[in-house]
């Protein structure tokens, strides 16, 4: 077995040493209460603070239980703890790791949980990197039982062989991957941040609080009453054969309905087709099933599925094709759903054509269009970046870990 990661600080150069995490832990299930128990006293820690955080401290700690001082102090939480997920439906989380990175404050933990109780030397941040590696965690997975759900056990996690370096390693390594997260969260307030932004912008154009003017710096004329269908095209997606699709990338892409909020195209299509149904770059595009959402294309050459609707305007010089996409959102999503079958909610185009808008003259509109797109291309850089930084974060941990 290789001894060393691929990627390394230079002043170190020694062989990585494999130990059991119980050498170095000392595991015990979580607490057990009753449900009157809950909602006050002493943060608890149970598995949704184990999957939704980088790392754990007491703030954000979601739940609490009333359990008195001795059950406390058997069960307390401290700084450099781990916490462990004891069971899942998926064998993918099961022995789902945190650590618990809170100085000043005592948690506890619930009986979905294991403990492993700091007994051996390791830098708390980077045995938390370590267990998140696809190492670790295969580790730890193919040792899980269960059928309909898996676990782990603390005989279980005690058994797991890991390799560390020398702690002035695991420290460096710690410290450089806390700046990387530190720079992913701060992109991430600063989408957050323009994504407010345009949400309140939007508020204000739209309630006519917010008016631009002309090139002369007049007023444009009041906003009319309109209805949409007398202004708007569609294009209804194919019934493509499903027996000429395939995920190796053979032909062309095909956008399905669940394709409009991750762009990620899987499915190709090998057969013929009209060059109709090829969507473009900025094409609105509706889903009309279930969650439908409305999107602004962001990819050039893929296929319109069915179930799927592109949207344009007239060419009668009277709306702008950009405005379209702006005003479409929240009418869309107030319409009242006709339900098709049991579950699943259908939205027609005659719904939509039926949406009634206030509609700037064509100068305004496009001034709007263009204001909204430049906040828009704003969010797409920001969201490149972040996606470039947890991508840069993720080669670090298949290399800088053994």
């Amino acid at each position: 077995m290789r001894k060393v990661p691929k990627l390394r600080f230079k002043e170190f150069s020694d062989e990585w040493e494999e130990k059991k995490l119980g050498d170095i832990l000392e595991f015990k299930n979580g607490v057990n209460a009753s449900k009157e128990q809950y909602g006050k006293g002493i943060k608890f820690i149970n598995v949704l603070d184990i999957l939704n955080n980088d790392f754990i401290t007491y703030d954000n700690i979601i739940g609490k239980v009333d359990i008195d001082n001795n059950t406390v102090e058997k069960y307390s939480v401290t700084y450099g703890d781990i916490l462990f997920q004891r069971s899942s439906e998926t064998r993918e989380e099961v022995g789902m790791a945190n650590v618990y990175l809170d100085k000043k404050n005592i948690a506890t933990f619930g009986g979905f949980v294991i403990r492993g109780k700091k007994i051996g030397e390791y830098i708390p941040i980077f045995l938390n990197k370590l267990l998140k590696t696809n190492l670790a965690r295969n580790e730890i997975t193919s040792k899980s039982g269960g059928s309909t759900r898996y676990n782990v056990g603390q005989e279980t996690l005690k058994d797991v062989r890991l390799l560390f370096p020398i702690l002035q390693e695991q420290e460096k390594i710690a410290n450089f991957l806390t700046n990387i997260d530190k720079k992913i969260s701060l992109t991430e307030k600063k989408l957050e941040l323009f994504r407010e932004y345009k949400k309140g912008v939007m508020q204000k154009i739209f309630s006519q609080e917010l008016r631009f003017k002309d090139s002369n710096g007049n007023d444009y004329p009041e906003w009319e009453e309109k209805t949409l269908g007398n202004y708007i095209n569609f294009l209804t997606g194919y019934p493509f054969n499903s027996k000429k699709f395939n995920e190796e990338k053979r032909g062309v892409p095909l956008i399905r309905i669940r394709n409009l909020l991750d762009s990620n195209i899987s499915t190709y299509y090998e057969g013929e087709y009209e060059n109709k149904y090829i969507i473009k770059r900025e094409d609105i595009l509706i889903g009309m099933d279930g969650d439908f959402n409305v999107v602004k294309w962001k990819n050039n050459g893929a296929l319109l599925n069915q179930r799927i609707v592109k949207v344009f305007s007239k060419n009668n010089l009277e709306l702008c094709n950009t405005f379209l996409y702006y005003i479409l959102e929240k009418p869309i999503k107030n319409i009242n759903l006709k339900t098709f079958s049991t579950t699943v909610k259908h939205l027609s185009v005659k719904d939509i054509e039926k949406i009634i808008v206030n509609l700037p003259i064509l100068k305004e509109q496009e001034k709007i269009a263009n204001f909204l797109s430049d906040i828009d291309n704003k969010i797409e850089n920001i969201e490149k970046e972040l996606e470039g930084l947890k991508e840069f974060k993720k080669g670090l941990l298949q290399q800088m870990f053994v």
